[in-house]
């Protein structure tokens, strides 16, 4: 925390909670705050934390009824973070990323994600094609969003206990040939009004949230 914030609430709550948590809190220079800081529009405050466990496919894959999101070359950390902030709170059960030309885990990407970077799990692959074809050959639906694509997701049968993975692509040029080959189906949100796409993350926003309403639905008694 750095020396000489203004006094808040905020500011209590934390001191409260860490001591409740038995975690050491600290008071220093800005500029030795700065130092550590990995950006440079904080708030005053630094928490550290052990680096973010990275999974394998399989093991995004050894949970109950996976709900997974596949991200085919995402580049704007602030979209990702609003992504797995959304996955978090829609109950997404994993993320895949490309290992290579593609946004991953930044300071950036955590504040956006408003801490959710902590509950959801993320594995890198090598290659996402190859990434869908191992969850279509475990029995997992895979779903690539696309504008043009020949379902509307809302006229998929999401319900009952089967593996999903919707799969989305990078900002501007969408999913990649290979994947759109390989997917199970390509669906599109319907869209009624003059524009025709939807930022990615809020596409990712909504089909995130038909899944739970489909999964909610098939669970409610009667």
């Amino acid at each position: 925390m750095v020396d000489g914030l203004d006094d808040a609430p905020i500011l209590a709550d934390i001191r409260e909670l860490a001591s409740d948590m038995k975690v050491p809190l600290k008071t220093v220079t800005r500029k030795r705050f700065e130092a550590d800081a990995l950006t440079m529009s904080h708030q005053g405050v630094l928490a550290k934390a052990k680096p973010l466990e990275e999974k394998t496919l399989d093991g995004l894959l050894d949970v109950p009824t996976p709900f997974l999101l596949v991200l085919d070359g995402l580049t704007d950390p602030q979209n990702l973070g609003a992504i797995i902030r959304t996955a978090e709170c829609a109950g997404v059960t994993g993320i895949v990323l490309p290992r290579h030309r593609a946004v991953h885990v930044t300071a950036t990407v955590a504040k956006t994600a408003a801490g959710a970077v902590e509950h959801v799990p993320m594995a890198l692959v090598g290659g996402v094609p190859t990434a869908i074809t191992n969850l279509i050959d475990a029995g997992v639906l895979t779903v690539g969003l696309d504008a043009d694509g020949d379902t509307p997701l809302f006229d998929l049968d999401l319900t009952g206990g089967r593996p999903v993975a919707l799969v989305l692509g990078a900002e501007g040029a969408g999913l990649s040939r290979l994947v759109r080959q390989r997917v199970d189906v390509l669906a599109r949100l319907p869209l009624m009004g003059e524009l025709n796409s939807l930022n990615v993350a809020m596409a990712s926003a909504a089909a995130c949230f038909e899944v739970v309403r489909q999964r909610t639905r098939s669970t409610e008694p009667g």
